[in-house]
């Protein structure tokens, strides 16, 4: 799906869940009786054998309750959880993609959990996960687990230019970028649509891609002057290698591009490590991570955090019963497990330290502490299919006026977001 995030990290995921029934199959018998509780859970989010611990776990430790946990697939998805939500007879827990929480929001059907915030140490919680979880001041999404982009080279190239440690500031960043940029070899693959790096680069710059004026109206972002100090550092940036300027990440596969050993840097997620060693495994050992920097050594740069939230439904007919499992898999014991089997960043930033030894993971989680979200409308898909923030990078890439881009993509951004249809 466009807007969920990990679609773009599949190399984190593990296969092989069981498929189960799709009908919700809640129990609804009296109060006091045993009680039968079903949860979505997307396919691939985690493995099989988390699974299966968390039941056995939750059931012993909550008498009476038994969990039907039901793999769902992400093709299809939207609107089976929208009809869903709006039946009779809805599953009483789902895991949703955390930039898909507004558009379940403004279905209706969705619990408001503003009041358990604090029973879930919501202070704590990673902001790119919190934020597009809270709709108008209300929290409807609890976050659950995340990923994010970290930039991964190639310990030999850094090695032969000479740069002992990673750098920390963007000056560094693009200082070292050019000292690898010699020799045949690129100093970093960077393809002229990989939006959600330009997205941490405006955010860096306290920009956005869209805000929400008083009117509740939106509004495109990237005629202002924060985005367009975002989109000059990523031209610099980009210069600095051989990416082409009218595709994304995915066209070519930028792991198979970078396998080739001939790139020194990426901006992936730590789970693109894997296909990097699939297309060449002689590479082993000698990538490394390290968090996107910042304009100051003392903060990473800003991040698209991408990842999942849990919500329970409206129609449920066991939400206290349903905000235990939530509770559950929010809370340090799974977080921990999760964190630890899947390589995903936990959902409180104070479990960081959890993926030590992980050194991808670790990265990510450092960098995670200056997660971001796209702009919290239901209508954000609708940006994202047509893309033109993609548009307006090419074209600033390949001469066009800077100003003269920025407004385009603002007006059609603006257009996306207060589209009714």
């Amino acid at each position: 799906m466009p807007s969920r995030a990990l679609a773009v990290i599949a190399a984190l995921s593990l296969a092989g869940l069981a498929a189960c029934s799709s009908s919700s199959g809640s129990a609804k018998g009296d109060a006091g009786s045993p009680t039968a509780l079903t949860v979505w859970i997307m396919r691939d989010s985690v493995s099989d054998g988390i699974l299966k611990r968390f039941k056995a776990d939750f059931e012993a430790t909550h008498s009476g309750t038994t969990l039907n946990i039901q793999i769902q697939e992400w093709d299809g998805i939207g609107q089976k959880i929208i009809s869903a939500l709006a039946s009779k007879d809805a599953p009483d827990v789902i895991e949703v993609g955390n930039t898909q929480v507004a558009q379940y929001a403004a279905s209706g059907g969705v619990k408001d959990l503003s009041d358990k915030v604090t029973d879930l140490q919501g202070s704590d919680w990673i902001p790119g996960l919190a934020e597009p979880g809270k709709i108008d001041g209300k929290q409807y999404g609890i976050p659950w687990y995340a990923a994010n982009r970290v930039v991964i080279y190639n310990k030999d190239l850094f090695t032969k230019a000479g740069i002992t440690t990673p750098p920390k500031t963007r000056d560094e960043w693009l200082a070292d970028t050019a000292k690898l940029n010699t020799g045949g070899d690129d100093g970093i693959y960077l393809t002229g649509q990989t939006w959600y790096a330009l997205a941490g680069f405006i955010w860096d710059e306290g920009g956005d891609l869209a805000v929400k004026g008083a009117d509740g109206n939106w509004k495109g972002a990237l005629d202002t002057p924060q985005a367009q100090a975002g989109m000059e550092f990523y031209k610099k940036l980009q210069a600095l290698g051989k990416g082409p300027k009218d595709s994304d990440e995915a066209k070519p596969l930028q792991a198979e591009v970078f396998a080739k050993g001939h790139s020194a840097q990426i901006i992936s997620t730590p789970g693109g490590s894997a296909a990097i060693l699939q297309a060449n495994p002689a590479l082993k050992d000698k990538l490394g991570f390290f968090p996107i920097p910042g304009k100051t050594a003392d903060k990473p740069g800003a991040v698209f955090t991408g990842g999942s939230d849990l919500v329970i439904p409206e129609a449920s007919q066991h939400q206290d019963a349903a905000y235990e499992v939530v509770k559950a898999l929010a809370g340090e014991k799974w977080q921990t497990e999760i964190a630890k089997e899947m390589s995903y960043v936990p959902n409180r930033t104070s479990l960081a330290g959890v993926l030590a030894g992980n050194e991808g993971a670790a990265a990510m989680a450092a960098g995670a502490v200056n997660g971001h979200a796209t702009p919290n409308s239901p209508n954000w898909a609708a940006v994202e299919a047509n893309n033109p923030i993609k548009q307006y990078m090419t074209q600033v890439l390949t001469g066009a006026d800077p100003a003269a881009a920025g407004k385009t993509a603002t007006d059609a951004i603006t257009k996306a977001l207060n589209s009714t249809s």
